[in-house]
């Protein structure tokens, strides 16, 4: 048992500490404020190789370990938590393209997804259908040598900067989930379109609703055979539920580190706020929360590189770590007074853009429910 990082890993998680601190916090606010997609950011995060961390080699990608790919993302999220949505759906994109897609299509989008060229979003959440997600009713109707699409996707991380979508389409509407087959779908296409939201926090992600009216794809851009598409995203959600673990966490722990500077110079009755066991203890307590989610994170991503069974513990990542770290930093917000109710400090910020973690690719409930089968089993649940 060896908790300790490869000397390799540790210096990814010492240059991305580095590039969190200098590139990515300093503009953290200016993309909420501004309500705009941090494209600048996204094409440094590509120079850095944050965005090819499992992408294939011949697809130009570094198709590093899933526990490495933690480790980036856990450092990125203490400069630019919404940045890392750009990481997270380009792990998702490289795990899916990687393993089941037509070498052709990768060559023609991994490689610049890699370097922040382009964006291949995550389309699976449909307006009926967000932790049922097989039943989906969008439609794939195969047409001689193209496949034609109907349907609407709701709650698409960078719909309005995505230049191209994994689509899950039912092409067997009568098979349930072993009717869901995926697609990777450009949205240049004509009968494509997109409309945004209006988010109170993670506004630079800009989420948005696709709606595909017949647009026509060749069959080489379906992803692994038809039907197969529901257990392939599943098992690549196993994979970055641990990452949005640790991307939660990220944040927490930035906001743990700030407000620890903040209480031990602030001085109330003539000494720093830190020596007040009602200041420090609440820290004390979130901190040995936060420390032992994260080894579960990386205890899930360290099963997955060793293929071993990690589902309940990646549903346990995403149950418990959106939670644990939006209570952090609330409590750090409290910690900074009336301070932490205005915008001159990022508590405010941050709180609002990690609830959204509490929602999204499965709601606490649905992590729980999965945990329960596992400890059960299907029959009994």
């Amino acid at each position: 048992m060896d908790f300790a990082f490869s000397e390799e890993q540790q210096l990814v998680a010492d240059s991305m500490q580095t590039f969190a601190r200098d590139v990515l916090l300093p503009k953290y606010a200016h993309w909420d404020r501004a309500d705009a997609f941090p494209a600048e950011q996204i094409a440094k995060m590509g120079e850095a190789g944050l965005l090819g961390l499992r992408v294939p080699e011949a697809f130009g990608g570094q198709d590093m370990d899933a526990v490495t790919a933690g480790i980036a993302i856990e450092a990125a999220a203490k400069g630019d938590f919404n940045c890392c949505y750009a990481i997270l759906i380009a792990c998702f994109a490289g795990e899916m393209l990687g393993r089941y897609g037509n070498d052709k299509v990768n060559a023609e989008w991994l490689a610049p997804m890699a370097l922040g060229e382009k964006i291949i979003c995550t389309c699976l959440t449909e307006p009926q259908s967000g932790s049922d997600a097989a039943g989906i009713r969008t439609r794939a109707v195969r047409d001689g040598a193209d496949y034609v699409i109907s349907g609407e996707k709701a709650s698409v991380t960078l719909a309005m900067a995505g230049n191209a979508g994994i689509v899950f389409a039912k092409t067997d509407p009568a098979a349930g989930a072993k009717g869901v087959t995926a697609f990777l779908v450009p949205f240049d296409l004509p009968g494509v379109s997109r409309s945004p939201y209006s988010d109170m926090g993670s506004r630079g992600i800009v989420r948005g609703s696709l709606f595909f009216d017949e647009v026509r794809i060749p069959e080489e851009n379906r992803i692994a055979d038809e039907g197969a598409a529901f257990s392939r995203v599943m098992h690549t959600f196993d994979y970055t539920r641990a990452l949005i673990g640790l991307m939660c966490l990220g944040a927490g722990q930035a906001s743990m580190e700030e407000t620890t500077e903040y209480l031990k110079n602030r001085q109330s009755f003539g000494q720093p706020l830190s020596k007040y066991q009602g200041v420090s203890f609440p820290l004390a307590d979130w901190a040995a929360k936060m420390e032992m989610a994260r080894w579960l994170c990386f205890r899930t991503l360290w099963l997955r590189d060793q293929n071993m069974p990690h589902t309940s513990e990646a549903a346990m990542c995403k149950m418990q770590c959106p939670d644990i770290a939006v209570g952090a930093i609330h409590e750090c917000l409290l910690l900074h007074g009336h301070y932490g109710y205005t915008k001159d400090y990022p508590q405010e910020q941050r709180l609002r853009d990690v609830i959204g973690q509490q929602i999204a690719d499965g709601t606490t409930q649905i992590q729980k429910l999965i945990v329960a089968r596992e400890i059960f089993g299907r029959d009994y649940i």
